[in-house]
This record gives C-alpha cells, structure tokens and sequence, in this order.
C-alpha cells in the first residue's frame, strides 16, 4: 500500500506540474518556436526537393512462357538496376509510391536465337523508359544485356568429381571420397554437351583433416551449363594409420622348363602401413612378389633386390625384411618330367 502511494503521489506531482508549464508564458513562446521552425523546415525541404539528383532503382525481370521441354541451364537475370536524373520531388515520388513492373521477356519471340539468348540494352531501355516521368533521364543500365542458355531437353548422368587439394593430418589418411549422390545430371548446349565427361566439385582447400569431414559443395558449373542437383554432399572419412607386417613368398615368373627359382631366404617380410579399419583385410595373399627369369639373367651378380609389382589399395610405406635376397637358378633333373 506505501508504494502504491507513493506512485499515486509522483503522478499527481507529474501531472501539476506539465499543466503549470502548458499554462505559463514560456509553453506559449516555445509552442510559436516549433510552429514557425516546422513551417521554416517545410520550406527548405521544398526547396531541397526542387533540385536535380541522382537515384537507383531496381527493376524486376522475369521470363516467361518457357516450354516444360526446356531446360534454362544458365542462372537468368532477375532485376535490372537502373540509375536516372530527375527532380528531387519525382524521385522522391519513385521512392514512396511508384512501383516499376517487370521487364518481361517472353521465351516465344526469343527461342528462335538458338541456345544462347541475348536481348541488348537498346530494347530493354524502351520498356524501361516507358515506366519513367518524360522529366527523368536514364543515365544508366546495369547489366546492360539480358542473355541465358538453355537446353531443349537433352541431357546425360556424369559422375561427380572432387577438385582440389585435400590432405589429412598426422597418422591419419583419407582412404575414400564419398559423394552423395555420386552421379547427376547435365543440361548444357549441343557444342559443350558432347565434350562433358565429369562434374566437377567447385576448388576445395582442406589440410590437415583429423576428423571425417561432412560438407555441401556446389558444382562448378561452365557457363550455359546446369547440374540437376546443383549440389552434392561431399563426406571424407578419416581413418588412423597402424602397421602391420606378413612374410611373402618370393615367386619366379616366366621360368623355362626345367629351371626353378632358388632364393635364400625363400620368404621376405613385408612391413606395411595401413588404415585400421582395413587391418584384418590386407593378407601376405595381397601382396605378390614375382621376379621374371629374364630379370634374374640380366643381373650382374647374385643378389636380387625386393620389389613389389603392384601395391595392394590403402597400404602405403612399404619396406622388406631383407631387402635383397640370394638367389639360384636350379636345373631340374630331365626325369621329374617324365623323359
């Protein structure tokens, strides 16, 4: 209840007092101030407005009767920005009340131009004009020609490619590049049509990735050419490098009748790093250590220096254990053939 009080009697104060100031001789004097300062501000602003400026505006575009068969495959121009002298009373009218209709182009009369439409300033400028005072000055146009490409239809699915630079950090690797989807559509001209093979992914630039990485990226699309989807979504896995180790045997290949590889020892350990999740995949069965007879042959002395023909996929680093080897040609006895 005090307080209740207490605000009742702030009002009250309140109140006396902006009725005292009404009443008293300076609330007269200052109410003649504003009178004359906003009939002052009203001529001035009227003055203002009589001078010439300069403005822009924005002007819709759109494009119409388009038929279902055709596919726009550039991104169409959707406004124009044009800028124009005038008045300020008249711009101030485009600014407050005036709305511009679109500038519409119809697909009929410009469909005939082939599959890259270009509709020149001089027209546009006539539909723009229209709209405009006979007192405004169009200055300029942005853009100054209205062009697309299209496609009637023809299409064909590519699969979609990574572009750039893309690498993982400390013991970890990318074993794959996943894209969802992996393939898409094309519409494009007859001319670029026919030489497209893959959809590129925009420029990527992503070092030292130590976590998978689940991004959108957009297709880089050359120009008069559309992607169906415009996008795909882009996961790179991360995966931690371990090492593992299997003995292989040493293999000859192309050996004569009766000839046989000798070497000493006959098996090599192959260390190898690998992604865990490809631990218990990768086998000695993988990895195949052959040696031509003729490579054997042509060697000066008796050793023979380990090499792997063909490295099996996600395995990176490999050493041998030993890395050279002794080695016989062994002739075999005419009778283990039946002679």
């Amino acid at each position: 209840m005090f307080e209740k009080r207490n605000i009742k009697r702030l009002f009250l104060k309140a109140e006396k007092q902006t009725k005292d100031f009404l009443l008293s001789a300076k609330s007269r004097e200052f109410f003649v101030f504003l009178f004359f300062f906003f009939i002052a501000a009203g001529f001035w602003l009227l003055q203002t407005l009589n001078n010439d400026y300069e403005t822009e505006f924005s002007i819709p575009v759109k494009l119409k009767n388009v038929p279902e068969n055709v596919v726009i495959t550039s991104e169409p121009v959707t406004e124009v920005r044009v800028r124009v002298r005038d008045k300020g009373t008249v711009l101030l009218n485009y600014m407050l009340g005036k709305s511009f209709y679109p500038v519409v182009l119809d697909f009929e009369t410009y469909g005939r131009m082939g599959n890259h439409v270009r509709v020149y300033g001089s027209q546009i400028r006539k539909r723009v004009t229209g709209q405009l005072n006979a007192s405004t000055s169009l200055l300029s146009m942005k853009p100054d020609t209205l062009e697309f490409y299209y496609s009637t239809g023809v299409s064909k699915t590519l699969p979609v490619k990574l572009r750039g630079k893309v690498s993982a950090g400390g013991q970890y690797y990318l074993p794959d590049t996943v894209f969802t989807p992996d393939s898409v559509r094309v519409y494009a001209p007859s001319g670029v049509f026919d030489t497209m093979t893959v959809a590129y992914t925009e420029f990527l630039s992503l070092e030292g990735i130590n976590d998978t990485l689940k991004r959108e990226v957009a297709l880089s699309a050359p120009k008069g050419v559309k992607f169906v989807p415009a996008s795909v979504r882009l996961m790179l896995p991360v995966d931690v490098y371990t090492e593992k180790t299997v003995e292989v045997p040493l293999q000859g290949l192309d050996f004569p009748p009766g000839k046989v590889l000798r070497a000493f020892p006959s098996k090599v350990k192959v260390s190898f790093q690998v992604g865990m999740s490809r631990f218990r995949q990768i086998t000695a069965e993988d990895f195949h250590l052959q040696v031509s007879y003729d490579e054997l042959v042509r060697l000066d002395n008796e050793k023979y220096t380990v090499k792997l023909k063909e490295l099996p996929a996600g395995v990176s680093h490999v050493r041998f254990n030993p890395p050279q080897v002794d080695f016989l040609i062994e002739q075999i006895p005419t009778d283990n053939y039946g002679y």
